[in-house]
């Protein structure tokens, strides 16, 4: 493993480790990516052997339990899923995007690390015992749908996966597991659904939840398999069905195991649950959740800073159309109140991916803001959330559009923020 930076005042350099220097072993075992060395270097005393300017040196230390030394290392290789599931959005990326955004990431050491759903069909029983050894819990599992046929025909994967053992095995073995349908009309809906959740939910309570999300589909699926849509009109036909599942699926102590994420509410323009429909789990990244736990964190925000403006300002705040309902009769009132402050909110279509189809704010494109706002009248900046960039470094749209491009492009100044109202409102200040 590279080191990248090692922390100022840190055990790593009292020892003299460098960036580029690598670590090759902890206590004689092979230190293969991050979770092997946070699983290694827990103890308090370790032998470590480092790669340092050709030479192998080892080091006794003695420190605090899960000290980690103070180092930061270079990304470990993501493994790639082994599926090619009919709904997966990769293959709905229009041709001529960066790299990256062809690659279906499929790695568990991602899941336990960040949330990210894999479907296990790329996991053999090596890195099955490895999660259990290293106590890799909880995962986030991509089920779908658990009967054999139609996996086969839905992850276009070849053979029989394995599913449900690897699930017996892990939650035997004390493995927490998060599991998810992401729901094709006609394809794994009716009877295949309840079927998918009832093999899940015998695994309860180690299995502890499935969250249920509409297929995701955009515009470029030329020779892709027929999807359905969600319409409304099937959100709410589906919603009732999810309430009588719900109610049958439960934990043994009652607790829910079935969750819908936002988008079936919003679609139906229903209101959305509290935060304590979701009990004790974090689903959010997985946009279940997510808007509920916005709303309590955001009031509670505003609340604790109470906001004021000295002089007046105009600003304009934009984001996808899903919640562009939801944020004219919640969030934009609630920053309207604000003294001295002005606020224009224009929702912004998706036409990059299909305006009809994707509506999410964290997959619109730089390309897509400027055609939209270029001339309109904006104020003095507009501020988007800082999901439109590119989760890994922050920087950049799906189109590869910096803040500063998008900025030129429509004459004032864009921002981002995150989910806070002290971030919102720093902006403000600032600018």
């Amino acid at each position: 493993m590279k080191i990248l930076s090692v922390y100022e005042n840190s055990t790593a350099a009292e020892l003299g480790l460098k960036p580029g220097d690598r670590i090759d072993a902890i206590d004689g075992s092979r230190v293969r990516d991050i979770i092997d060395y946070r699983f290694k270097i827990s103890d308090e005393n370790v032998v470590l052997r480092v790669r340092q300017n050709g030479e192998i040196l080892e080091y006794d230390i003695e420190k605090d339990y899960d000290d980690d030394l103070g180092l930061e290392f270079e990304d470990f290789r993501t493994r790639k899923c082994a599926n090619d599931c009919i709904f997966c959005f990769v293959d709905q990326n229009p041709k001529g995007m960066r790299e990256a955004l062809y690659f279906r990431d499929g790695d568990f050491r991602l899941s336990f690390l960040y949330g990210h759903y894999i479907t296990m069909t790329n996991m053999g029983w090596k890195e099955m015992k490895r999660i259990v050894d290293q106590r890799l819990s909880p995962l986030y599992i991509s089920v779908h749908v658990t009967q054999p046929d139609k996996r086969l025909e839905m992850f276009l994967y070849g053979k029989d996966d394995n599913l449900l053992r690897k699930f017996e095995y892990l939650t035997e073995n004390g493995i927490e597991l998060h599991s998810q349908v992401v729901l094709c009309p006609e394809w794994n809906d009716g009877e295949f659904l309840e079927q998918t959740i009832k093999d899940i939910h015998q695994y309860s309570p180690m299995a502890r939840s499935m969250s249920i999300v509409p297929a995701g589909l955009t515009k470029h699926r030329d020779g892709l398999p027929f999807i359905p849509p969600v319409t409304r009109d099937y959100a709410e036909k589906f919603i009732h069905v999810a309430e009588q599942l719900g109610k049958k699926y439960r934990l043994k102590d009652g607790r829910r195991f079935l969750f819908l994420s936002d988008e079936w509410f919003i679609v139906t323009k229903r209101d959305l649950p509290n935060t304590d429909y979701y009990e004790d789990v974090d689903l959010c990244e997985n946009g279940v959740g997510q808007v509920p736990l916005f709303w309590e964190q955001w009031q509670d925000g505003m609340t604790a800073i109470s906001p004021k403006l000295e002089t007046p300002q105009q600003v304009t705040v934009c984001s996808g159309t899903l919640i562009s309902d939801w944020f004219k009769t919640h969030l934009i009132p609630s920053i309207s109140r604000i003294e001295n402050l002005d606020i224009n909110y224009i929702p912004i279509r998706n036409e990059f991916f299909g305006a009809a189809e994707v509506t999410v704010t964290g997959l619109l494109t730089g390309q897509d803001i400027v055609n939209q706002l270029k001339g309109e009248e904006l104020g003095k900046i507009v501020i988007f959330s800082d999901r439109i960039l590119r989760e890994t470094d922050g920087k950049i749209t799906l189109d590869d559009m910096t803040l500063e491009q998008i900025s030129n492009g429509i004459g004032t100044q864009v921002l981002v923020t995150d989910d806070s109202p002290e971030s919102f409102f720093k902006l403000l200040a600032s600018n």
